[in-house]
């Protein structure tokens, strides 16, 4: 795992935060943070009408920065001259330690309940669990994924759902795609999967997700691994996507192909206004659309296959 990275922040209003955060993410390939800026008043009314946010993605620092560089300034732009009334800070690149990443989740990241039964924990603190808990304890390190975004909270609701519904399966197989921390496999793990794979392309996300699970006991219950879903042979009960809407629709063929007849399909990671294009883009599949949950800027998707 490297020691060091190249952080590149965007100061931008708001209300743009979920859209350059996805560009972020694509260009990087990693996770991003949004820092809200804080707000020094007593009283509504002297709050700010317009809040700015901090988007930060991350490049390897062996990496040339400049042409992503590049990309996000002209995206910037295109937002400036797309808004004039906005006011787009131009990116800035600095170079920061591993751990002061991993540290800087700690500041908001608290004990969280989600569902009926699962509570996320942070590994430095403490919480008194309730009877039927399962508890989650995590480290995010460099991945994504500690309960908080919408698009992990969507996901785990809706994968808790399925899996109290019952789908004919005694302890259903489950395929976690683009793992990150590991969270949304070993929650499935928790709430009675039997086989589980997670899958993620960044061996960093890998590494941290195998911590995760030997945090958990569950290292021996769920395998790992940076094999592409289109080198898979195995079907699976169970599938969670939690990444961008376009990946999904790329991969839609090959999603089909490994879910067993009768399985459930969670797609996460999906802006609000791009479910049309996933929903466009899983039409043609045998595949039955289910519902669609939404947090904030985001949706989660479910779909069935049929037996």
């Amino acid at each position: 795992m490297n020691d060091s990275w190249l952080e590149i922040a965007c100061e931008i209003p708001e209300e743009y935060g979920d859209v350059v955060a996805e560009f972020l993410t694509e260009l990087s390939g990693n996770g991003v943070c949004v820092d809200n800026r804080a707000v020094d008043a007593f009283s509504p009314s002297e709050i700010p009408a317009s809040v700015r946010v901090t988007v930060k993605a991350y490049l390897s620092a062996d990496d040339d920065p400049a042409p992503r560089m590049g990309e996000i300034e002209a995206f910037i732009a295109q937002l400036s001259h797309r808004y004039p009334e906005e006011v787009f800070a131009s990116p800035v690149l600095t170079a920061v330690n591993a751990e002061d990443w991993s540290s800087s989740w700690k500041v908001h990241f608290k004990p969280l309940r989600i569902g009926a039964h699962l509570l996320i924990v942070p590994t430095w603190e403490e919480v008194d669990s309730r009877e039927g808990d399962l508890v989650i304890r995590i480290d995010p390190g460099m991945a994504f994924g500690t309960g908080g975004h919408e698009t992990t909270r969507l996901c785990l609701e809706m994968v808790e759902t399925v899996m109290a519904e019952g789908g004919g399966w005694c302890e259903p197989s489950l395929l976690d795609l683009g793992t990150g921390s590991g969270i949304l496999a070993m929650a499935a793990c928790l709430l009675g999967a039997g086989r589980v794979l997670a899958l993620d392309i960044d061996p960093d996300a890998v590494e941290v997700a195998r911590e995760n699970m030997a945090l958990n006991d569950l290292a021996g219950r769920i395998e790992c691994g940076t094999e592409p879903l289109e080198s898979l042979a195995e079907g699976f009960d169970i599938i969670l996507a939690n990444i961008l809407a376009e990946e999904l629709v790329r991969l839609a063929p090959h999603l089909v192909e490994r879910l067993n007849p009768g399985g459930a399909l969670i797609l996460s990671g999906i802006l609000a206004e791009k479910e049309s294009l996933v929903r466009r883009g899983f039409a043609p599949l045998p595949l039955t659309y289910e519902a669609t949950s939404a947090a904030g800027e985001w949706v989660a998707m479910l779909y069935r296959r049929g037996r």
